[in-house]
């Protein structure tokens, strides 16, 4: 007999806290399964083994910030002649987080169980790349290509989110032009409507050293990079984002929330008392509504702020609670306590 479903409803699914998305780069690369396509020999690779650097240096690709891990590349299009050569061209000054390997099992036969012992002895892990994708699939079952995409990326995926790292998949375009780039992918839409994110590397002219990445996915907004590559620095060059601003904490939200947590360590209270004491005048021009919105979409970005938020509901309200991240205060008021995430899901 079937097990029964394990779910949810919405209003405790409201109620008690979820680690927030995790960031590998900010803004651009989330933990999940993504697709980086592009022409042959078009500086894919390239692109990959910088961002690479970046993440397990910890340090900006570009104008996003990275979050320093460990990082797992499988060139195996690639020697490691071809790698050294390539580093040596980017850097002097290669961490040994990064590492390679040019030799990898197939997806179904034996793949997900090589990254996971990697991941095992690598646990800060954060970022796997696969240079390219057609390398570690098999046949499969050509009478139904879609499902044989749909498979192999759902593989991955739930190796992804299992572990709450990204695996970034290099991977070639259809010949064929479309006016939406991510049409371009090669493969069915079991491949491209399966990830998280894609990116599309594209040039107007093989012959030009600029392209544009074209970005979409789940947990991004879409945007559209223009890049440069430079011939001597093998470096790929921001030129514009044409991405708009994305709604974020400003300083002064981040300095009227602290002030208020300096008085107090921590305070439970609805959108509309929280900003009637931290704005009453509506100086900022914020609504409850608002407020509430941008505390729900940055609680990580909070949090590395020094403020620990969670929700929960109380007599009939909605209650967003703020805890400064340095006192370890205990809120006892009766009939608040959070709800229990594996009491719900086990029920």
């Amino acid at each position: 007999m079937p097990q029964k479903l394990s779910t949810i409803n919405a209003e405790e699914l409201l109620s008690f806290p979820l680690p927030p998305i995790r960031f590998i780069i900010d803004g651009l690369l989330p933990q999940g399964l993504h697709i980086l396509a592009g022409a042959p020999k078009i500086g894919k690779s390239w692109l990959a083994l910088t961002l690479c650097l970046c993440v397990a240096k910890g340090e900006p690709l570009w104008s996003f910030a990275a979050q320093q891990c460990s990082v797992l590349y499988l060139c195996l299009e690639d020697s490691y002649q071809r790698i050294r050569c390539r580093l040596l061209d980017l850097t002097e000054d290669a961490p040994d987080t990064l590492h390679f390997s040019i030799i990898a099992e197939q997806l179904h036969g034996g793949l997900e169980q090589q990254i996971e012992r990697f991941l095992l002895e690598h646990p800060d892990t954060g970022l796997v790349v696969i240079d390219t994708l057609q390398r570690v699939r098999g046949s499969g079952d050509s009478g139904n290509p879609y499902a044989n995409d749909y498979r192999d990326i759902g593989a991955l995926k739930a190796l992804a989110d299992k572990h709450r790292i990204a695996i970034l998949l290099v991977h070639h375009i259809r010949k064929l032009k479309s006016d939406d780039p991510m049409d371009m992918i090669s493969g069915t839409n079991g491949i491209s409507g399966a990830t998280d994110t894609n990116f599309v590397l594209m040039k107007t002219s093989r012959s030009k050293s600029t392209a544009t990445l074209y970005c979409t996915g789940r947990d991004i907004e879409y945007r559209e990079l223009n890049l440069e590559f430079g011939s001597e620095t093998h470096f790929w060059n921001l030129l514009s984002d044409n991405s708009p601003s994305v709604e974020q904490p400003d300083g002064q939200m981040l300095s009227l929330l602290s002030a208020l947590l300096r008085q107090q360590s921590q305070i439970s209270a609805t959108a509309a008392t929280l900003l009637k004491i931290i704005d009453p005048t509506n100086a900022e021009g914020l609504t409850p509504n608002l407020l509430s919105r941008q505390i729900r979409k940055n609680v990580d970005t909070l949090g590395k702020n020094g403020i620990m938020v969670s929700f929960r509901k109380s007599n009939g309200e909605r209650l967003i609670c703020l805890k400064r991240a340095d006192r370890d205060a205990n809120i006892t008021t009766a009939n608040t306590d959070p709800i229990d995430p594996a009491a719900v899901l086990h029920q």
